[in-house]
């Protein structure tokens, strides 16, 4: 059983670093080629930054992989026998905590170095150690609480419920939509400030849009995420009454007014086309197989790895194999995604025009430096989005690649 258990994830990181190794070969190939979309400065740095993005990755991969090991070889067992608690409920707790704070030791890292030195150099980051800190301990924060009401809930069912699984299916996903609809109102201020749109004309144009297709918002806002990183976005935040318009600081500065409202009118499409609706049901979907498989693990398992069947450990069972799930449940999701984005594409052109979204895509891919194209079997994997040279293609944009 161990065996099969280091087999089957041994494939999952192969998968992982195998993608990249292409990816890394396919970008540093076009690279070589001229310049599409991008200015040819642009072009060189947006693939420069992907090779070094992709390896980064592939380290952290390897890390995950030692990882593994760890817990699988004897660090459930350590942490097991540190929780000296005989409250069941209380011990999956702290059991979660502890296992969270390894996993921060293992990824702070690779986050310091994303943000100080690899962002940094690419000129997106403009963190500083104080404002990391901070958001390091508001994120801490938000994951001790939440995490410890989630693991003590899902404890009280695991003790109390033969199929527990359904149940503990249910709760996440009632979880997973409140903080959909808590997230721009509640969470999203804790990093971020919010502020009303001041620009009147375009405000009003906005809440024109906004109207045309029957929406109701909680209001238009920026937020100051220049204080983090120079990158260009905007989305719709929220479910019900929560849903806002919120617009990046640096969004409003580099596009017009028109390619703002088309970029705007894409977003609009995923509204119309019940896209959020669609995505929620299919990680419901990934959800709900998550909990039936970690649901129904054989004894055998537990005894394999030495720690007793508990709910502890059926939840470290989850956080370190659900994983695999995910990454092969993607290119289903992918290919969805890529479909929406083809229909949200045509809506916003059709909301101003194609040529006002192919300029606003085309700058958005210049300021964030997205290379803008990609290895097909990463696409199949990873891409949420088509490739921009497609999506540009659609629009009616010649582009001699």
């Amino acid at each position: 059983m161990l065996i099969t258990i280091g087999v089957i994830f041994f494939i999952y990181i192969l998968v992982k670093v195998y993608i990249s190794v292409m990816e890394i070969g396919y970008v540093s190939q076009e690279k070589k080629n001229r310049a599409v979309i991008l200015t040819p400065s642009n072009y060189i740095k947006a693939a420069e930054y992907k090779i070094a993005s992709q390896r980064m990755d592939i380290v952290g991969s390897l890390a995950e992989y030692i990882a593994f090991i760890f817990w699988i070889g004897f660090g459930l067992k350590w942490l097991e026998g540190l929780i000296m608690v005989d409250d069941m409920a209380i011990k999956s707790v702290l059991f979660v905590l502890g296992f969270g704070l390894v996993g921060f030791i293992f990824s702070l890292p690779f986050d310091i170095y994303k943000t100080f030195i690899l962002d940094k150099k690419f000129g997106f980051s403009n963190m500083d150690a104080k404002l990391f800190i901070t958001d390091m301990l508001k994120s801490s924060l938000m994951f001790i609480i939440f995490a410890s009401l989630i693991t003590w809930a899902i404890a009280k069912i695991i003790i109390n419920i033969d199929d527990w699984w359904l149940w503990g299916f249910g709760l996440i996903f009632a979880i997973m939509i409140i903080i959909n609809v808590i997230y721009p109102t509640l969470i999203a201020p804790i990093f971020n400030k919010f502020t009303i749109l001041k620009n009147e004309e375009l405000k009003e144009s906005i809440e024109k849009l906004l109207s045309s297709v029957g929406l109701k918002t909680d209001g238009v806002f920026t937020i100051d995420a220049s204080k983090r990183d120079n990158r260009l976005n905007a989305y719709f935040g929220g479910l019900g009454k929560s849903k806002r318009v919120v617009l990046y600081d640096t969004l409003i500065e580099k596009l017009s007014k028109n390619e703002l409202l088309a970029v705007l009118g894409h977003e609009l499409g995923h509204f119309k086309h019940k896209d959020i609706i669609k995505n929620i049901a299919m990680v419901g979907g990934l959800l709900f197989l998550t909990f039936f498989i970690f649901g129904n693990l054989p004894q055998e398992l537990f005894d394999t790895i030495g720690i007793e069947n508990t709910p502890y450990s059926i939840i470290a069972m989850i956080m370190i194999f659900s994983p695999i799930l995910s990454l092969f449940f993607m290119p289903l999701f992918g290919l969805m995604s890529r479909n929406n984005e083809y229909k949200a594409d045509e809506f916003g052109a059709e909301c101003e025009s194609k040529e006002d979204l192919a300029s606003a895509l085309q700058k958005l891919a210049n300021e964030n430096k997205s290379f803008p194209k990609s290895h097909p079997l990463f696409i199949f994997f990873y891409h949420s989005h088509p490739p921009l040279v497609e999506r540009l293609k659609r629009l009616g944009v010649k582009i001699d690649d």
